[in-house]
């Protein structure tokens, strides 16, 4: 490309934006210039060809020669009512006059008329060119053409001056688009010929109404006093009952209104009013159960042989009872923020579920009943009852609403989820637990909106994840130490072990959509459990390690949680000696973090070596008749024993004849546990040797491996009899400390809020954390 000269560069520089800013104005004057100029001379051609079409006439006026405007001025021309002059002894007859008198008031109207048609350069209009003048369509083609016209000049200067027309695209847009005036004269020519005079309007709207709205006039009460009685309420339940009077609905809709809004100033004056305790628990009883079934007899719900619920809402009838519907649900919504009492709750919220087939087309109201109803279940101090009953009324919503619905309900079901999680105690643990399941439940209805939103969840907690690690202060791991994100995790364990379940997917010969969130979910969870490797976190590791046995007996993915149980057995925690303690045992299953007090104690270390144990068979359960099992176990089995040898040297320094050291952690519970642990995987891996002896196929037969053992339960293997007898022991244990709970809240009447291990929330995890730090490792 050749070097611009610098004279160009100079012009570019200082004149060209002038230059372009000029030719911009002086083409803008020019269109309007073309289209003022065709409408003149297509306005002239037209007039001329009116007076070619004159001139025969007037050639046949007066024969004398004289010039019959001569003698007239221009006023006198206008005054005279644009009519030709007559012969003199005309003008004096009578019948004469009396069509002049009659032709000057015609005159008058068609001057008007002209004044209003007068072109653009002012001059004066004759009565022959009013004659020609063309009507309304004529003026819409005329329109047309110089729209058609104009757009052929630009496609020219397109063509001409292709650098101008780019700029002009650039910069002024406006300039070019005149195609779209044609459709606003359309629309605006168009408003004229739609108005409907007002009384055919009503007399429309009387013929439209419902037959069943007509109804007779007895049930609208004249009564002075608006205060609702029980002779008001017996007889609006007469006229639901019998006859399902829509007059009656409405009446007894404004009443339910005003009662929710009892005691409440609000500035807004209700038809009725309730004073009477037993007239509000009647009304509220009559409306929540007779309107859902006078709505269903007038518009029934069909459901299609797919399952899905249909409501007539193009009829007339749902028209007329809209906004009756949106104010009977709208006040539904206020009652259940309000409502306190359990039975009339679940009375409330079964009413809903019944109306929530006529409220699909109401966004708007859909989400701040979803946020209500969510709210119900998620708090910790409503019945269980209720709170299943508002999880009913979720689901229902899910089911019969479309993906845009059922999207809102799982992400304001996980919300809630989350909040309803911050507090968690061995009192609000089971209702954590009944959301957990039940909110899982939810994304396996419709599994592709299921897996969209799943994944911006689990992005979320991966984003606070590497926060965490990226970032690390004194404070970053708070955001991953807490109720609410182990909760999250646990959550999405029990959603992915519920959809992907590998017996499902073969019975139903696909995969899973949930499925591709296994692996990202493992790997959070397995990087939130390493964060911080210290023994005051330890049951948060153990917490987060079921989560992902439950991921891999469901779905029969092998995650390695061996490694993590064996770091905690190599802590500092499980070597050294344990200091003689009076504390109870911590409860593990509602404790994240450990007190200070029980660090380095013999409480806490037998319960920590209790849990790996534990864990060890449970992990080692899901693999027991796989015909790899010898392989899986050996490393493990190694370590374990390394590690009760170098945590009981006094054995060995006595068997040797020496004096034994004070090294070890001296836990003889401990040891023996892990002892047994030891034996139970070396005669498992012992009975898997012994049955692939007489196998005839090699590794790469898939099907063949997976058939190993196939016909054997679990529990006939050496491993699994003890891991089935090690849960029947806890099983028993746990039934005794939740008798011993319900006895102890008996005694005091109530349940105690207090938080057993820890319930101090996310603060209260991370307090004195480098101390802790600190004193738990060498």
């Amino acid at each position: 490309m050749a070097r611009m000269k610098k004279a160009t560069r100079k012009y570019e520089k200082n004149h060209l934006k002038d230059t372009i800013d000029r030719r911009k104005d002086v083409a803008k004057i020019k269109q309007r210039n073309q289209i003022k100029d065709k409408k003149r001379a297509k306005r002239a051609k037209e007039n001329g060809d009116a007076e070619d079409d004159q001139d025969g006439e007037v050639k046949k006026g007066p024969s004398n020669g004289e010039d019959a405007f001569g003698d007239m001025t221009v006023d006198d021309f206008f005054e005279g009512g644009f009519e030709i002059p007559e012969d003199p002894q005309a003008k004096k007859s009578v019948k004469a006059k009396k069509a002049e008198k009659g032709s000057k008031t015609s005159a008058k109207r068609k001057r008007s008329d002209v004044d209003e048609q007068q072109g653009d350069d002012g001059s004066s209009v004759s009565l022959l060119e009013h004659t020609a003048a063309p009507s309304d369509s004529g003026s819409g083609s005329e329109s047309g053409e110089d729209l058609g016209t104009h757009k052929g000049e630009l496609d020219a200067l397109a063509e001409k001056d292709p650098e101008f027309y780019k700029h002009l695209k650039d910069n002024d847009p406006e300039l070019l688009n005149f195609g779209d005036l044609a459709e606003v004269d359309q629309l605006s020519g168009s408003d004229g010929e739609d108005t409907v005079p007002k009384k055919k309007r009503k007399k429309a709207k009387k013929e439209a109404a419902p037959q069943d709205l007509q109804e007779e006039a007895d049930f609208e009460e004249k009564d002075d006093d608006t205060e609702v009685t029980v002779a008001m309420v017996q007889k609006w339940r007469a006229a639901l009952v019998d006859v399902h009077s829509l007059r009656a609905m409405r009446q007894v809709v404004l009443a339910f209104r005003a009662a929710v809004h009892v005691n409440e100033e609000d500035g807004i004056a209700y038809k009725y009013a309730i004073s009477s305790p037993d007239v509000y628990h009647d009304l509220l009883l009559l409306t929540l159960q007779e309107v859902p079934r006078v709505l269903n007899h007038h518009l029934p719900v069909k459901e299609s042989g797919s399952g899905k619920l249909r409501v007539s809402t193009d009829s007339k009838k749902f028209r007329t009872l809209t906004p009756l519907l949106k104010s009977h649900s709208s006040s539904v919504n206020h009652l259940l923020t309000t409502l306190s009492d359990a039975p009339t709750l679940k009375v409330a919220l079964e009413s809903l579920t019944s109306l929530l087939p006529y409220l699909l087309s109401f966004k708007k109201l859909l989400r701040n009943l979803i946020k209500t109803v969510v709210g119900i279940w998620s708090d910790g101090s409503s019945a269980e009852a209720t709170r299943v009953v508002a999880f009913l009324a979720i689901r229902r919503l899910a089911v019969v609403g479309d993906s845009g619905i059922r999207e809102a309900v799982l992400k304001t079901a996980y919300q809630g989820l989350v909040k309803g999680s911050r507090n968690t105690t061995i009192h609000t643990l089971q209702g954590i637990n009944l959301m957990k399941n039940s909110a899982a439940e939810l994304w396996g209805l419709d599994q592709t909106v299921g897996y969209t939103t799943g994944f911006t969840f689990v992005r979320q907690l991966a984003i606070h994840l590497r926060g965490s690690i990226t970032n690390p202060t004194k404070e970053s791991y708070k955001t991953v130490y807490n109720w609410q994100y182990v909760h999250s995790l646990d959550f999405w364990s029990r959603v992915l072990s519920m959809h992907c379940d590998a017996f499902e997917e073969a019975s139903a010969g696909a995969e899973s959509a949930l499925r591709p969130l296994i692996y990202p979910t493992v790997q959070i969870t397995l990087g939130a459990l390493r964060l911080i490797p210290t023994s005051t976190y330890f049951p948060l590791r153990f917490q987060l390690t079921r989560s992902l046995l439950r991921i891999s007996r469901a779905s029969g993915t092998y995650i390695p949680l061996a490694p993590a149980l064996l770091e905690v057995l190599h802590s500092a925690e499980m070597k050294k000696p344990p200091k003689p303690s009076t504390l109870k045992p911590l409860d593990f299953s509602t404790s994240i973090r450990a007190p200070k007090a029980y660090l380095r104690t013999r409480v806490y270390q037998d319960g920590v070596g209790e849990q790996v144990g534990e864990l060890f068979g449970e992990f080692f359960a899901l693999w027991t008749k796989s015909v790899a099992f010898p392989e899986l176990c050996l490393p493990i089995t190694v370590a374990l024993k390394r590690w009760l040898k170098d945590t009981s040297p006094s054995s060995q320094a006595r068997s040797n004849g020496k004096r034994p050291s004070n090294k070890g952690n001296k836990n003889s519970k401990l040891s023996s546990a892990l002892h047994l642990l030891t034996q139970k995987l070396s005669a498992n891996a012992s009975f898997i040797e012994q049955r692939r002896a007489t196998l005839d196929f090699a590794p790469d037969n898939r099907a063949a491996v997976a058939a190993f053992l196939a016909e054997l339960p679990w529990q006939g293997t050496p491993l699994g009899a003890f891991v089935e007898g090690q849960r029947a022991v806890r099983a028993e244990k746990a039934r005794l400390v939740e008798a011993g709970r319900r006895e102890e809240a008996r005694k005091r009447g109530q349940g105690e809020d207090g938080n057993e291990g820890d319930g101090d929330g996310d603060e209260g995890m991370a307090e004195g954390a480098s101390e802790e730090e600190a004193s738990d490792e060498e």
